[in-house]
């Protein structure tokens, strides 16, 4: 039986190896090709042979789709912390992440290591109201290590049933590691909020990047001109942690503030398809006012697009810490069986032809992490109606007319914006760019 066996298998990854050499012998030419084609050869040989020893020496019997699989995987993920090989469950994981309301944690994360490393957090979800930092190292997710496991296996122990609990261990620097116990909810992710932190001068908050968020953007700054009663004369951009999201994303909202001729970004990448230019669309909605961009080591991907085009542009003085540096562009292909692969494809350049990818944007002004009452670098404004004295319960009163009941949610809301704008006043990196604008208000710049 086992010789029947050895037979089998070696029969099996002789037509393999045969159908392989067919197809590298038609495109071999040169002596340069049929040395590559030889040492392919090679590794094949190496390849088989451990395929074969497993199959005959393994303590239980495995199947080939088992362990092409996991080759496979192998293969993929040694490419970058990108690439990934997907299989059925965690293509539809991916698609539910795309479509932004999933549940989970709210955490973008990426392999470090043999752990897994937080981007950074989503505002407003369990993860950032929990304290998760970017650059925290996740070493175990309930009793599980995260040691030698893959990036979408950790996502899918952290994903699940809203309103059920997960405890994930982390590293952070300069401390012992620690739990953390996360209710996981539905995920919406809001991606612009706006106040207005005095007389003329604006603040937005871009947590991430998708389809409608050059709009929500537009229609933010509308409302702060409006509730300014007059045109802005300067305008923060906060894209501290905020991990990215969709490319358009990042080009719209960049082409709000560029009045030039030229490139957003453009793309490099050995196939002609991946070599994209994004142009810039003629049209400041600030009319060249002065424009300070925040960023941090959580900002990543498009977050680094809109810094690097606005920096390059000299439309806007980018201060903070030096970005994440994800310049890299996956594409997902769609594989027979729901199986999918998610394969870096590109780099991404800014419009003077830096690349962003392992070095990041570096800001114009290097701000170090103060605090100006014992916060983090990473806090960004958390403001819940449960902790304004006197909040609304959930129920509403039978006896308040529909006017009453708008007027109380307006009082509500005025309420937390003014509570977040102490809060961002007390905020070191906002604090230094709104002492910059006003110098460049002054000095008319």
């Amino acid at each position: 039986m086992i010789l029947f066996n050895f037979l089998k298998n070696s029969l099996f990854l002789a037509v393999f190896t045969a159908i392989i050499s067919l197809s590298f012998q038609v495109h071999a030419k040169t002596s340069t090709e049929e040395q590559r084609l030889e040492q392919f050869f090679k590794d094949l040989e190496a390849f088989t042979v451990v395929f074969s020893d497993i199959k005959q020496l393994y303590v239980d019997d495995v199947d080939n789709k088992e362990l092409f699989n996991n080759a496979i995987k192998g293969m993929v993920s040694g490419l970058d912390p990108h690439s990934v090989y997907l299989e059925p469950k965690e293509q539809k994981s991916l698609m539910e992440s795309a479509s932004g309301k999933f549940g989970g944690l709210g955490i973008v994360i990426s392999k470090k290591d043999e752990g897994i490393q937080v981007i950074s957090p989503i505002d407003d979800t369990p993860a950032y109201k929990a304290g998760i930092q970017a650059g925290d190292l996740i070493v175990k997710i309930g009793k599980k290590p995260v040691r030698g496991m893959s990036l979408e296996d950790g996502v899918d122990l952290m994903r699940g049933e809203p309103g059920t609990d997960v405890q994930i261990t982390i590293l952070r620097k300069n401390q012992k590691p620690f739990v953390v116990n996360i209710t996981r909810e539905i995920i919406t992710i809001v991606t612009v909020k706006g106040y207005l932190l005095e007389e003329d001068i604006g603040y937005v908050r871009v947590s991430s990047f998708q389809g409608p968020t050059a709009n929500l953007l537009k229609e933010t700054i509308n409302k702060l001109v409006k509730e300014n009663g007059g045109f802005l004369k300067s305008l923060i951009l906060d894209l501290r942690n905020n991990p990215g999201g969709v490319l358009n994303g990042a080009v719209d909202v960049s082409n709000l503030f560029i009045d030039e001729a030229g490139l957003v970004v453009y793309t490099e990448g050995r196939i002609p398809s991946s070599k994209l230019k994004f142009k810039t669309e003629r049209g400041d909605i600030l009319l060249d006012s002065p424009m300070v961009v925040l960023i941090n080591k959580g900002s990543a991907s498009a977050s680094e697009i809109v810094a690097g085009a606005l920096q390059d542009h000299k439309r806007a003085i980018i201060m903070g810490s030096t970005s994440f540096g994800k310049g890299s562009v996956q594409t997902i292909i769609e594989l027979d069986g729901g199986y999918g692969l998610k394969i870096t494809t590109a780099r991404y350049y800014t419009p003077n032809g830096r690349s962003i990818q392992a070095k990041g944007i570096v800001p114009d002004i290097e701000l170090k992490n103060i605090s100006l009452e014992n916060e983090k670098e990473e806090s960004i404004v958390e403001i819940k109606e449960t902790d304004l004295t006197g909040h609304l319960e959930q129920e509403t009163p039978d006896n308040m007319t529909a006017d009453e009941i708008v007027d109380s949610q307006e009082k509500i809301q005025a309420s937390l914006d003014k509570k977040a704008i102490e809060k961002l006043k007390k905020d070191y990196f906002v604090h230094e760019a709104t002492n910059l604008l006003k110098a460049l208000t002054v000095l008319g710049k």
